[in-house]
């Protein structure tokens, strides 16, 4: 069976959007063909997240207009988008684990009869008609939580296409993959372009990948198009060049002083990355760099208890046993997640109790002394730079850069007996001014006796201003550990292999 879809273009023009003061897109003009395989590129804060917003309906521009074949649109809603053939995969599947194949293809477009109910065999069906399309062998009866991701994946897709859609968006979409589900997911893709006359957005870090599938490569820098090239034209080399532009962020002039060594990994593994052999001495700041997947949220994870370790992990001459959070905790190792409202804000929670929820059991003898708190808290705010300075304010209400101060502020206070702070993309969904204060915060803490940290981003600029030595993960592999000042572009070789 083959998809009646009607080959469009979809044209951008002038879009631009603002958040607060910060201009994000500044007038993005794009055509995009049908058949064709696109692939978006460009640094973190490019623009990139704003832009695949407006084009699903999450986001509302300021101004220009959005084009699919003849009609123009001035914004979406994530209703209208998919009314207007936009459809969009992330990287998270939006999928119901506990439901059947054909139920999640059919969710909230179910087929009914004239009574209301589910036509439940018309959609198994219709199911098997769209998963044969796509070249799958998956039963519509299966439960999704019993495949595969790859298999998930298809399932994703499929769902897309019920509607028959002129737009598909694919973000990050082979993050969770197996290197056999990668190729046949990009054979997928190209022939989803190819033989349905779909226009393909394609998101991705993995620049080999963007080689293989994309027949149109446009690079995001700063809010605008930098440039738009066929991908015949192109090789990793340009590739690699375009997302690492010249930093922002200038490294510290002044010569650093590093300690004694504070802590060692010897041939430490976490639950898949490994083995590292490293020294980290006191007052260094170590970067972990890789690609998506590589292995940089699992390696801090594995060392902050939330995951299992193993391997020579010490503190000075002591062996330490992160088994636990709370035993991580108790030895001198804290994380700050990379994803503040789940795994790090409460955003029910005030300002005040945020920033010293880690501390309460330290300051409360036997009750809480709140006079003390409110002092430590201004204290606090004033060192860390919170704006606004408000104790009761709730955590949800305050900005991203705000927000992550709290989270680090936590382990900035003298109650706290921390030696190793790790950070998960630290300055993610931080704007530019924040990320300074961060930088500065982080470089306070490393700067304490017997204190270091280890940090992970995905962001080349941010490893090249913050860190004093960098960790290079391929595939959960140490590649290399190397001096900073190679580069962005450097170090974005050595993370693609």
């Amino acid at each position: 069976m083959s998809l009646d879809l009607t080959p469009k273009c979809l044209t951008i023009r002038q879009l631009r959007k603002s958040f607060d003061a910060q201009e994000v897109l500044k007038g993005i003009d794009l055509e995009l063909k049908a058949g064709e395989v696109h692939a978006l590129l460009g640094p973190n804060g490019a623009g990139k997240s704003t832009l695949l917003g407006c084009l699903s309906g999450a986001v509302t521009p300021d101004s220009g207009e959005i084009v699919i074949g003849d009609t123009a649109y001035k914004q979406f809603t994530p209703t209208s988008a998919f009314e207007a053939g936009m459809a969009s995969i992330y990287q998270h599947f939006q999928l119901i684990g506990s439901l059947s194949v054909s139920d999640n293809i059919f969710l909230v477009n179910e087929m009914r009869t004239a009574f209301g109910t589910t036509r439940q065999r018309a959609q198994k069906n219709r199911s098997v008609e769209l998963l044969e399309s796509l070249g799958v062998d998956v039963d519509p009866a299966s439960l999704v939580e019993d495949l595969s991701v790859g298999e998930q994946q298809t399932v994703e897709i499929a769902r897309a296409l019920l509607k028959e859609p002129s737009v598909l968006i694919l973000d990050e979409p082979t993050a969770a993959l197996s290197e056999n589900e990668v190729t046949a997911l990009l054979e997928l893709v190209r022939r989803l372009a190819q033989d349905h006359g779909l226009i393909v957005i394609y998101v991705t870090h993995l620049l080999r990948e963007v080689l293989e599938v994309a027949d149109k490569v446009t690079v995001l820098r700063d809010g605008n198009v930098l440039w738009t090239r066929e991908i015949n034209a192109l090789n990793l080399a340009d590739l690699v060049h375009a997302i690492s532009p010249e930093s922002n962020f200038s490294r510290e002039q002044q010569q650093k002083q590093i300690g004694p060594p504070l802590f060692t990994l010897d041939a430490y593994r976490s639950s898949w990355t490994g083995p590292v052999d490293l020294t980290l001495h006191q007052g260094e700041i170590v970067g972990v760099f890789g690609l998506l997947g590589s292995g940089r949220t699992d390696l801090l994870e594995g060392l902050a208890g939330v995951k299992s370790g193993h391997g020579g992990l010490r503190l000075y001459d002591r062996q330490l046993l992160c088994s636990s959070p709370q035993k991580a905790r108790q030895q001198g190792i804290v994380l700050v997640a990379s994803d503040r409202k789940e795994q790090s804000l409460f955003g029910s929670m005030s300002a005040s109790e945020n920033l010293l929820l880690p501390h309460y059991s330290a300051l409360s003898r036997p009750w809480r002394p709140v006079k003390k708190e409110r002092a430590i808290f201004h204290r606090l705010a004033k060192r860390v730079g919170l704006m606004p300075a408000d104790p009761d304010r709730e955590g949800a209400n305050f900005s991203g850069g705000n927000a992550q101060k709290l989270m680090v502020g936590r382990w900035m206070t003298d109650i706290d007996s921390s030696h190793l702070l790790l950070l998960d993309e630290p300055t993610q969904g931080v704007d530019v001014g924040a990320r300074q204060d961060l930088y500065s915060l982080i470089r306070d803490y490393a700067a304490q006796k017997e204190h270091a940290v280890i940090f992970a981003s995905s962001d080349p600029e941010e490893i090249v201003a913050l860190a004093d030595r960098v960790i290079v993960l391929v595939d959960g592999e140490v590649a290399s550990i190397v001096d900073p000042t190679i580069g962005e572009e450097k170090l974005i070789a050595l993370a693609h292999g």
